[in-house]
């Protein structure tokens, strides 16, 4: 009992430590992120713009656009740039054996139309016009889609990737669940990281692909990055 209203009272903490758009993207249910999660990727936010960290913003797994709204907020025209990356429709399935039986469950779902959205709402792949949705989205926050301090780009990872102008890059949000996405992330932007760059690992906690993934690239560059374990795995670059 004591437990749990412990847990209570650290979640309305959060709750009320977290900027107002942050409360609102939740309360519009536009992210699936937890308030434990929203606080420390807002945390990392702060910690690259107090640190003077060079670089874009990055995130890989749009969905409804709500962390990436928050994120967005710290792209500042002709210093740093928000670029969001999503196929905006129903994600690929886990293809490699990596991926636990979880991950597959959860796809199964998905591919059968049985997924229920955040409060009930549809489910954000079945959407049809889920990119012009989350354009919408992106301006309503005051941070319209400019191909210039915003910019979405629809598409497989591997597709889109090469739209991006491959400039330094200080902050990754990774939230795209099976082990081949997230390795393909990780691998993809780790040149681009410089000194105090910070990589946010969504799923590490939630999925064995993803889990699997980050061990290995953590593995093949030792002491490369200092690790911060919590509700989302968050990596900074020595």
């Amino acid at each position: 009992m004591l437990a749990k209203l412990i847990r209570r009272m650290s979640k309305v903490a959060r709750k009320a430590m977290l900027p107002p758009i942050a409360r609102s993207i939740k309360k519009e249910r536009l992210t699936y992120l937890s308030f434990a999660k929203l606080s420390r990727l807002q945390e990392c936010l702060r910690e690259i713009e107090e640190q003077e960290v060079p670089g874009d913003l990055l995130e890989f797994g749009v969905a409804l656009g709500g962390s990436g709204v928050l994120i967005a907020q710290h792209a500042h025209l002709g210093r740093r740039a928000y670029h969001g990356f999503d196929v905006f429709g129903v994600i690929p399935a886990p293809t490699s054996a990596k991926d636990d039986r979880k991950s597959r469950e959860r796809y199964k779902a998905i591919a059968a139309g049985q997924s229920v959205g955040i409060g009930g709402d549809i489910y954000y792949g079945y959407r049809s016009d889920l990119f012009e949705q989350v354009i919408g989205t992106f301006a309503r926050y005051g941070r319209p889609v400019d191909g210039k301090a915003v910019a979405l780009h629809r598409g497989l990872f591997e597709n889109a990737w090469p739209r991006f102008p491959h400039r330094p890059v200080a902050f990754v949000h990774i939230d795209c669940d099976w082990y081949e996405p997230v390795r393909f992330c990780l691998e993809a932007v780790e040149p681009l990281l410089g000194p105090g760059s910070i990589l946010i690992v969504d799923d590490y906690s939630d999925y064995g692909g993803c889990r699997a993934a980050t061990d290995e690239f953590l593995a093949s560059r030792p002491g490369a990055f200092e690790i911060r374990p919590g509700a989302n795995l968050v990596l900074s670059r020595r």
